[in-house]
């Protein structure tokens, strides 16, 4: 039987001792007489009761939360499938930066696009002299602009891919790194469940201290 039901047992058998004889009636303090706050043994045991039953659900639903977790942050499968995922998305991003990707055909264009302009408007006649050497200007100026941005584009695609390669070569690393942060999400785990059933055993050891009856004096 898994130790994660442990709890639930010990429970049951709380549950099925019978009442004690002091809890049915108890000598009343003369601090206590007429006061209405004042908890009766039975009321007392009761409220402990309930209060340690909620803290056995409590713990059984941690227990198994903690599993399911454990379970997770130590499949190596996990981990396998986020390199992988990793790996794929720097590939696709390679392919986006090679020197014929989309991202150095995107400048191209743009360049290509101001240019054409120029020389489209160059021969328009629906235009005044004043009017086409004002879109001449301003198309010049954005041809310049594009072929400058243009540069700044290809030096950032070329940084770009050569990180991503460097990314690629250590990509073993850095998949024990991803295992390595699954191993501290499992270490918290483990001490938070520690912790919680340590609470919890204080609680039953109160419990089982109030239902034990006094040594008689010899």
């Amino acid at each position: 039987m898994s130790k994660r039901w442990w709890p639930a047992l010990v429970l049951l058998v709380l549950l099925a001792i019978p009442p004690r004889p002091g809890f049915a009636q108890a000598p009343s303090s003369p601090n206590s007489a007429g006061s209405s706050d004042a908890l009766s043994p039975v009321e007392d045991f009761s409220r402990q009761l309930d209060e340690l039953k909620k803290s056995f659900v409590e713990l059984n639903k941690r227990i198994e939360e903690s599993a399911k977790t454990i379970d997770r942050e130590t499949d190596p499968q996990a981990s396998r499938r986020e390199i992988e995922e990793l790996r794929g998305l720097v590939g696709s991003l390679l392919g986006a930066v090679a020197d014929n990707g989309d991202v150095a055909q995107l400048g191209a264009k743009a360049l290509e696009h101001a240019r054409a302009k120029q020389k489209g408007l160059a021969a328009d006649t629906r235009f005044t002299p004043e009017q086409r050497a004002f879109l001449l200007s301003q198309w010049d100026r954005i041809a310049r602009e594009t072929e400058a941005a243009t540069a700044e584009l290809d030096s950032a695609r070329t940084r770009f891919a050569k990180v991503l390669r460097t990314l690629q070569t250590n990509d073993d690393y850095i998949a024990e790194l991803m295992e390595i942060r699954q191993g501290e999400e499992a270490l918290k785990v483990v001490r938070d469940l520690a912790k919680q059933i340590h609470e919890a055993s204080d609680m039953l050891n109160n419990f089982i201290n109030t239902i034990t009856p006094p040594q008689s004096g010899t």
